[in-house]
């Protein structure tokens, strides 16, 4: 019983022990090859092993090998046992030892299932949400990828990040959450740019079709308060495709590529593709994550109508370091009643931080089916597959490196005006991601020889742009003002 159970744990050793030397010798010495080169892979290859998770080809190659590997692994087990049990055994140890072969055949089968299931999880997450190039539409994007080196050219990569609040109860599709996330292709570095939902007259490039339509920007003169709501940019991605179907080209996602269009030139960024999350799918991946912690420097209305003087009849309570369900981080993301779009915004910076935390190697190995399962109904893009080894390297360097947030000053931009200043606003952004604070040294030279130190090092730093450490922007600092 003991050799069998050693030559489980190191296959082919029971082989050996029992009489079946040359066999047991090839069994040990493949084991120990697989191990070796598991290690090698690990300590040195981890970057490529992370990529090759999203080719679908080589997700079904692995867990064929999987399989494989397990099924091998139970019949050197089996036949570790059949050569180390003794003739002379009577039927009840025979029965006991055939106990104990099948728990340890269970032990290789379990989780070498689990691990077959979360590789085709991750198959059909891949497949499900993000198509290759040549089967998919967009006219947006750009036409070709550089597998090779897809930022060979390219020192920023800026992704359009949509809030589509589309349900069953819901007319149409609103996009109330726009952020460009504009990435650092060489440090990760991560600047982030939220527009408020109602800005108004939102500009198309010169070279669109739809700038013919909008000369002047998407919007209307003379319109009342309830009449502007149609003309501003959460309304774009549903009332510009009704309006003009099909006059930016073939595309699978006309109202993503309609506000890609216009929220690049409002601040001045050629935006590459969208990740567009369903809002009412948002709770699922954080319940799958396990939850996200946050700081909450104010009451969060969950629910409640401000204009309709209704109030909410739950509130999320303000307190360091909270444990969110996906049902409480939606609200807090989303939370209107007593707050304006400025701490709205903030609020869903700080959620993308959270998670981005939250998805720790731990977390993502113990919980990746639900995670996976909860991908599918929660995203769309237009990145292609081809793109996404290239994707997965990024977002290492993106989880390790500094996520930022670009501060727009509402008075001086106009935001809330019926013409905002998208001049200064392009300003703005070209400012924050070039601004890069640079510490000078400046030795100090003694006064007098009796009162010599050694020399002190000041620094000295360029004035800083409009940007903001998340660390600190969602640190627990509350403000004591609260709603009521």
């Amino acid at each position: 019983m003991g050799f069998t159970l050693l030559g489980a744990l190191v296959p082919g050793l029971g082989l050996i022990v029992g009489g079946r030397r040359r066999l047991g010798a090839f069994v040990l010495t493949l084991f120990l090859g697989l191990v070796g080169l598991g290690v090698y892979v690990g300590l040195t290859r981890r970057e490529e092993v992370l990529a090759a998770a999203v080719v679908p080809s080589r997700l079904l190659m692995t867990s064929v090998a999987i399989g494989a590997v397990a099924f091998g692994w139970i019949v050197v087990i089996v036949a570790s046992h059949r050569s180390l049990r003794p003739a002379t055994g009577g039927a009840g140890g025979r029965a006991f030892g055939a106990t104990f072969v099948g728990l340890l055949c269970f032990a290789i089968a379990a989780p070498a299932a689990v691990g077959v299931q979360s590789v085709l999880a991750q198959r059909t997450l891949v497949q499900d949400v993000f198509q290759s190039q040549g089967e998919s539409k967009s006219a947006t994007r750009p036409s070709t990828v550089n597998i090779k080196d897809p930022w060979e050219d390219k020192p920023r990569l800026n992704l359009l990040l949509l809030g589509g609040d589309d349900a069953p109860s819901r007319e149409g599709v609103r996009t109330d959450t726009v952020i460009v996330a504009s990435i650092d292709t060489k440090t990760g570095n991560t600047a982030l740019i939220s527009l408020p939902r109602n800005l108004t007259f939102m500009p198309f490039p010169k070279d669109s079709p739809l700038h013919r339509f909008y000369p002047d920007g998407f919007g209307k003169e003379g319109l009342s308060l309830d009449g502007r709501l149609e003309w501003m940019l959460t309304a774009m991605y549903q009332n510009i495709p009704d309006a003009h179907p099909g006059i930016l080209g073939p595309s699978d996602n006309e109202g993503a590529d309609v506000v890609k269009q216009s929220v690049g030139e409002a601040i001045g960024l050629k935006l590459d593709y969208y990740l567009q999350v369903n809002l009412q799918s948002f709770p699922e991946i954080v319940d799958a994550l396990g939850g996200i912690r946050v700081n909450v420097n104010e009451r969060v209305a969950m629910g409640g109508v401000s204009s309709s003087h209704i109030p909410p009849k739950e509130w999320i309570e303000p307190g360091a370091n909270q444990h969110l369900d996906g049902r409480h981080a939606l609200w807090f993301a989303r939370g209107r009643y007593g707050a304006d779009d400025d701490q709205r915004q903030v609020r869903q910076r700080c959620v993308i931080k959270s998670i981005v935390d939250a998805a720790d190697p731990q977390t993502l190995v113990t919980k990746y089916k639900a995670i996976a399962r909860a991908g599918r109904h929660l995203l769309r893009t237009d990145i292609p597959q081809e793109l996404l080894p290239a994707m997965v390297q990024l977002a290492l360097k993106v989880k390790s490196g500094t996520v930022s947030n670009v501060t727009l000053d509402s008075d001086k931009l106009r935001l809330k005006y019926l013409h905002p200043d998208y001049q200064a606003l392009r300003d703005t952004v070209e400012n924050a991601l070039e601004s890069t604070p640079v510490p000078t040294p400046t030795p100090t030279t003694p006064a007098t020889p009796t009162t010599a130190r050694k020399p002190t090092i000041t620094t000295t730093t360029a004035p800083p742009g409009p940007v903001q450490n998340l660390a600190d922007a969602c640190a627990y600092n509350p403000a004591g003002d609260q709603p009521n």
